[in-house]
């Protein structure tokens, strides 16, 4: 039986006369930026005209060299935070990359990957807080200006997160990987648990008072006897169940009041004799009143998962502009490659879910779900078959290989479980998309993810040492050959960008390219990804995270790759942008290396400790001038094909126009008359003419943006009454078309 609980509505916080902490559209003060986690930049300084001229403006060294660095920096009041590879927290001057401070968390136990840290704009009487969590479990407060520990929060500086969770499991892994989520006054964290065994802590998100450390309240994504949902995990299937773990980012609609969050796979990953059913409310999204944690709307993605296949990557909140109407909505990225669009007042598919039939495994005593949720459209954005036919022909020593071991390996399709024999998993659960999750551009209408094309091996065998009856003898094993290269055909990573309005995959780009199968010719490869994209509004596409240790920025309309430039080792993050106070436009990447793909393509031992920023040249930022400017941040000019050929090959029929230079300062220049239209003429034509305006065509956010654009960037001078009444005028009298 599936059970979605049906959705309560939600008075907006908005009408409450609340708002959350309003930072410079300059900033990026959250982990997706805004609250909505779109990753999408306003900032138009560095775009398609001349992002081939950024280069390295500042590197900071962690001196932790060798651990995970997935961490995404934030940007707020001018001070750079972040979590390094051990958890310890930096703030950083963002112009230089000089430290500011640096506070250590003194770790407790061995430590896990951190993405990064939340912040608490204070109120009259308490200064502005840094909260961030730990692997060891802890939830710690720290004071933004000084790095201090914040000793009235919770039991001296930290809340023990194991308490009322992990005291039966006191040698379990807990901890904290991904950042908080705060809302008003609620700080909210989820867990990561271990993937085996299937007795162990809970994997329950929670809310506390960002004062005090408080408790506020619990959410059971293993529901508790009486919750709706405990039926789908058989007679007793709940009891002290491992995980579900809320470990990936959350995002937050503040006008809803409501929290998106992706719930994991259950322990054990590979086996589910002892939980039959569907297990809400894992591998699922699920919406949160973010106050009072009360469930509005759950979205089970995987029925009982037994592929690891569980959810991770953060909602990214979009508009979807269908048959005249606006429709909030959520855009939600999967392991297997799929990407839902959904409703996200409902949870309802905006473009439909089929319950399509899936294959049955062989293990003894385990429970198959007949049918596994895909979305109508878009359609799946990696493979997710494979035959021998399909098989890499990298050299005939590989391509041997492959065919040798392909041959030993059974698959029906998609979601075929692990069986008594050797099975091949495609995607694999690394394959598909991960946590780095997608972005969107909100002019455009473009949702922008990267995939992997990567399988995975392994096969159900008994455990007679265990708690359960079978266990996954290599389920973690890569379909890759000699070398570390996929045993698949190329390409093995891409970029795909999808038409929120449509559904249709409008490009999809090679993304990654390794130096060493270039030297012999391979070329159009693709490298293998963990880490996500931010999109800007310069028309850019920002994405490091392949193992080839390169970062790239691509053109948002078409996915042609116009800039790729070295780092020191593969950047496994999510970048962000900002603009300094030096009028400075910076990208940052973390590079610390491969991690969880270091058997690829032999990327071990490619390792550093080094945050990077790369800003435009003196040269090259006093030579964007208007020209760049009008080309980067006037999307809304041309219409983006509904739909595009999906072959890996890169590049889109999407029309770049051809624009005219402006013509010369002129402020005698005519517009049409109406309220605003004095204080244009006031503010916008002391550097150049109006034909800037006439000339294009946007919504109101793309006004706001090309006004926050000269405001910030170009020198534009007015008070915030003036700017509004530019924005006003320009919305009304040359609108969207």
């Amino acid at each position: 039986m599936r059970v979605t609980p049906g959705f309560i509505f939600v008075a907006g916080w908005a009408a409450l006369g609340f708002s959350q902490v309003a930072p410079r559209k300059s900033d990026w003060p959250e982990y997706g930026r805004d609250p909505g986690g779109s990753r999408y930049s306003p900032l138009t300084q560095i775009n398609i005209t001349n992002v081939d001229h950024l280069g390295r403006a500042w590197t900071y060294h962690t001196g932790e060299s060798g651990r995970s660095f997935e961490v995404t920096p934030i940007l707020v009041n001018n001070v750079l935070y972040f979590s390094t590879q051990k958890q310890n927290v930096v703030a950083l001057n963002p112009e230089t990359g000089v430290e500011i401070w640096k506070y250590d968390i003194k770790a407790r136990t061995a430590l896990r990957e951190s993405r990064g840290v939340a912040y608490w704009p204070g109120d009259k009487r308490i200064p502005a807080r840094i909260l961030f969590g730990t692997g060891d479990g802890r939830l710690i407060a720290l004071n933004a200006k000084t790095g201090e520990l914040i000793t009235s929060f919770g039991a001296n500086g930290y809340v023990d997160l194991r308490v009322g969770v992990a005291e039966k499991f006191p040698k379990a892994s807990y901890g904290i990987s991904s950042p908080p989520t705060i809302f008003r006054d609620v700080v909210i964290v989820g867990p990561t648990t271990q993937e085996g065994p299937s007795l162990g802590p809970s994997g329950d998100p929670r809310g506390y008072d960002v004062r005090t450390g408080k408790l506020l309240w619990t959410f059971h994504t293993v529901p508790r006897p009486g919750e709706p949902g405990n039926e789908t995990w058989g007679p007793g299937g709940w009891v002290d169940r491992s995980g579900p773990s809320q470990w990936g980012p959350s995002t937050l609609d503040t006008k809803l009041g409501l929290i998106y969050m992706p719930i994991g796979n259950p322990a054990d990953s590979f086996y589910g004799g002892d939980r039959p059913g569907d297990n809400l409310y894992s591998a699922s999204i699920i919406a949160l009143d973010a106050l009072t944690g009360k469930l509005r709307w759950a979205r089970q993605i995987v029925h009982h998962d037994i592929w690891d296949y569980d959810m991770s990557a953060p909602p990214a909140l979009i508009e979807v502009k269908r048959q005249g109407k606006t429709i909030p909505a959520l855009a939600q990225t999967t392991k297997q490659g799929l990407l839902f669009i959904l409703d996200r007042r409902t949870g309802e598919a905006i473009f439909g879910i089929e319950e399509r039939p899936v294959p049955k495994g062989d293990v003894p005593g385990e429970w198959y779900s007949p049918t596994e949720p895909f979305p109508v459209k878009p359609a799946p954005l990696a493979p997710m078959s494979l035959n021998a036919n399909q098989l890499s022909k990298r050299s005939a020593q590989a391509e041997k290989f492959c065919s040798d071991w392909f041959a030993t390996l059974h698959n029906n399709g998609p979601f075929t479980p692990f069986g008594t024999t050797p099975t091949l998993l495609v995607p694999g659960s690394m394959g598909g998309g991960d946590w780095g999750g997608v972005s969107f551009n909100p002019n455009l209408g473009l949702i922008f993810a990267n995939t992997n094309s990567l399988a995975g091996v392994g096969r159900m065998i008994p455990w007679t040492d265990g708690v359960l009856p079978y266990r996954n003898d290599g389920g973690y094993t890569r379909f890759i050959d000699q070398q570390g290269y996929p045993c698949n055909a190329p390409p093995w990573a891409r970029l795909s960008a999808i038409n929120a309005n449509t559904g249709e995959i409008v490009w999809q780009s090679v993304l990654g390219s390794y130096d060493e199968l270039e030297a012999q010719g391979l070329k159009n490869m693709g490298a293998t990804a963990m880490g996500g994209p931010i999109a800007t509004a310069g028309n850019l596409v920002f994405i490091a995270a392949t193992t080839d240790s390169k970062f790239r920025a691509y053109d948002s309309r078409n996915g042609k790759e116009l800039w790729v430039t070295k780092l020191d080792a593969a950047g496994t993050a999510v970048p962000m942008t900002y603009m300094g106070s030096d009028g400075k436009q910076y990208v940052v990447i973390a590079a610390g290396g491969t991690n969880r793909f270091g058997m690829i393509a032999g990327t071990a031992g490619h390792i550093a400790d080094t945050l990077i920023a790369f800003a435009l040249s003196d040269k090259a930022r006093s030579a964007s001038v208007i020209l760049s400017s009008q080309t980067a941040t006037t999307p809304s000019a041309w219409s983006v094909p509904a739909s595009q050929p999906t072959a890996g090959s890169t590049g889109s029929t999407a029309p770049s126009p051809a624009k005219a230079a402006p013509s010369p300062a002129d402020a005698s220049s005519s517009l049409p008359d109406g309220d605003g239209k004095a204080v244009v003429l006031a503010t916008c034509t002391k550097c150049h003419g109006t034909s800037i305006f006439t000339s294009i065509r946007l919504n109101r956010q793309g006004w706001e943006d090309e006004v926050e654009s000269m405001r910030n960037n170009k020198g534009a001078t007015g008070t915030d009454d003036d700017f509004n009444k530019v924005i006003d005028y320009l919305s009304r009298t040359f609108p969207r078309q």
